[in-house]
C-alpha cells in the first residue's frame, strides 16, 4: 500500500526574535489539551492528479480559512510523518494577517467528522485546525509535530535563523 502523500505551507516571516513561522493547532479533542508536538504546518492530502504544490496551497486556504499570500514558494522536501509523506513549501508570509481568522470560522475551513467519545455511537465535526499563530524557530520546534521537525530545520538553513 502506498503511502498517503499531503502538502503544505509553511509561511515564515521575519520578527523581533529572528525567524517566525505560522503553525496550526491540530483540532479534536485528542489535541484539545495537547501544546507541546501539537502543532504543524497547514497541509492535507492530494492524489496523483494535483501537484503538491497546488494541494499545498488549496489545503492553506482549506485549513487557514483564506487565501496564502502571493510569491515564490520554495520546495523544502518531503518528510517521514506516521504513514504520510509531506511535501512542504516555504512562502514568505511578511505582511500575512490571514491567520487570526481560524479560530473564529463556521462553516468555512477544514472539519473532519469522527465518533466521539470512542464507540459511543456519536459522530462530531471538529476542525482540522482550531487555531494558528506565530513562532520563533526555537519555540516552533517544542511545538512541531515531531516529523515534521526537519522542515523548520531546512527553512532555518534557507533563510537563516
Amino acid at each position: 500500500m502506498p503511502p498517503v502523500t499531503s502538502a503544505g505551507l509553511l509561511l515564515y516571516r521575519s520578527g523581533t526574535d529572528g525567524v517566525e513561522v505560522l503553525l496550526g493547532h491540530m483540532g479534536g479533542p485528542f489535541w484539545a489539551r495537547k501544546d507541546a508536538h501539537a502543532w504543524s504546518v497547514p497541509k492535507g492530502e492530494h492524489g496523483p492528479e494535483e501537484t503538491p504544490l497546488d494541494a499545498a496551497r488549496r489545503e492553506f486556504t482549506e485549513e487557514i480559512g483564506v487565501p496564502p499570500p502571493d510569491g515564490d514558494p520554495v520546495d523544502l522536501g518531503s518528510v517521514r510523518q506516521s504513514r504520510k509523506v509531506v511535501t512542504a513549501f516555504a512562502l514568505d508570509g511578511s505582511g500575512f494577517t490571514g491567520a487570526e481568522g481560524v479560530a473564529a470560522r463556521t462553516d468555512d475551513g477544514s472539519w473532519v467528522e469522527l465518533e466521539w467519545p470512542p464507540r459511543s455511537g456519536r459522530t462530531v465535526r471538529f476542525p482540522e485546525i482550531d487555531r494558528a499563530e506565530w513562532f520563533d524557530l526555537a519555540t516552533a520546534r517544542e511545538k512541531i509535530v515531531k516529523g515534521q521537525l526537519p522542515l523548520l530545520n531546512r527553512l532555518e538553513a534557507l533563510v537563516g535563523g
